[in-house]
Order: structure tokens, then C-alpha cells, then sequence
């Protein structure tokens, strides 16, 4: 069993907790949900890496956006192994509305524009780590131990995202985004969902 990880800057980060009934529905259909999961990690590194590509001047940014990008890629190689492990085929799946609904509302120019990208990272990081921690008592040992093992390098992301927001505009401007952004967050996190996937609201069948 991996060491275990203090969540509690994630829990206060985030607006709400993930509702029961998303947790019993994913642990209904695992094989999607892993589906989906590495579908997550492929798309977290691909976000990294075009912020490394667009923003080449901040140093700090490319720093902690190499080393999450490597991470992340590390994390779909494993959860493709347990997929493949599983007799889990590797297909395309519809991603849900949840990222798109946050970055609905990210503003259009700079440096605004990454201020606002950066703390949709921190909300969607933080979501994981939540969502891993949440899954793991109810599903095997093998892959309840795998998502705990992702813990620390999720809350860090997490941080990681916020960390560069607060560096590139005041503290008190990026607590207004992030109170916008959080309560869109709740929204799609507590509303009801047609779709189960790692970052879907509540299921409706």
C-alpha cells in the first residue's frame, strides 16, 4: 500500500466533495472509467506541453510544466499496463462536458488568458486527486493502490498550477477567478450528468 497523503489542501482547494452517486456508478463501469482516465493524463501532458510551447519566456512555467507533462505520461503508460493487464481494449471514448464547461469562461487575452488556464489546471488537478482518493476503498486492491500512488503527484500539480497563477497576477484578482471558476466547478461536479467519466456530475442512469 503506497504512504499516505494529506489531502487537505485539495478538499479546502475544491468547492465540494465528489457525491456518492458518481462514486457508485463509477465503480459500475471501471473499464470506461479507465478508459476515460487515460484519455485524462493524455490530455493533462498535451495542455502542459502547449503552454510550454506558447509561453516560452516564463521559466518558472516551463520548469514545472516539463517535469508535470513527464508525469502525466508516465501516468497513461501505466494505466494503459493495467488496461492491457485487464483485457481492457484502448478505444475512443466522448469526453465529457466538464473541462470545456470551465474553460468556457477562460478570457481571451493575455495575460489574462493564462492566468485564468492556470487556475482551470489547479481546479482539474485538484478534482482528480480527489476523485482517486474517493475511488479507491471500493474498487480492488491492485488498482485502489495505483490511484493512491498518484496522490502526491496530483496534489502538486494542483499547487503547481496555482503557484504560477499567483506569480503572474495579485492574489486578490486570482482569488476572483478562482471563486468564478469553483462555482462553475460545483455546477458541473453536482448537476446531473447523461455521461459517466472521471470528471462527469451526477449520473442520471
Amino acid at each position: 500500500m503506497p504512504a499516505a497523503v494529506d489531502l487537505t489542501p485539495v478538499i479546502e482547494f475544491l468547492p465540494c466533495r465528489t457525491p456518492d452517486a458518481w462514486i457508485s456508478a463509477a465503480v459500475g463501469c471501471l473499464p470506461l472509467l479507465m478508459i476515460d482516465h487515460a484519455n485524462c493524463e493524455k490530455k493533462a501532458a498535451a495542455t502542459a506541453m502547449s503552454l510550454m510551447h506558447r509561453y516560452t519566456d516564463n521559466t518558472a512555467l516551463l520548469n514545472k510544466m516539463s517535469r508535470l507533462a513527464r508525469e502525466e505520461l508516465r501516468h497513461f503508460e501505466q494505466v494503459l499496463k493495467l488496461m492491457s493487464q485487464r483485457g481492457i481494449t484502448y478505444e475512443s471514448v466522448t469526453a465529457s462536458r466538464y473541462a470545456q464547461g470551465l474553460r468556457d469562461k477562460v478570457r481571451k487575452k493575455d495575460p489574462h488568458k493564462l492566468v485564468d488556464t492556470l487556475v482551470v489546471g489547479a481546479l482539474i488537478e485538484a478534482r482528480s486527486c480527489e476523485r482517486f482518493a474517493a475511488l479507491a476503498p471500493h474498487v480492488d486492491s491492485e488498482l485502489g493502490d495505483f490511484y493512491v500512488s498518484l496522490l502526491k503527484s496530483e496534489s502538486r500539480h494542483f499547487m503547481d498550477y496555482i503557484t504560477l497563477a499567483n506569480s503572474l497576477e495579485d492574489r486578490d484578482v486570482v482569488e476572483e477567478r478562482l471563486a468564478l471558476f469553483r462555482s462553475i466547478e460545483r455546477g458541473l461536479i453536482e448537476s446531473p450528468d447523461t455521461e459517466v467519466r472521471f470528471h462527469s456530475g451526477v449520473p442520471t442512469t
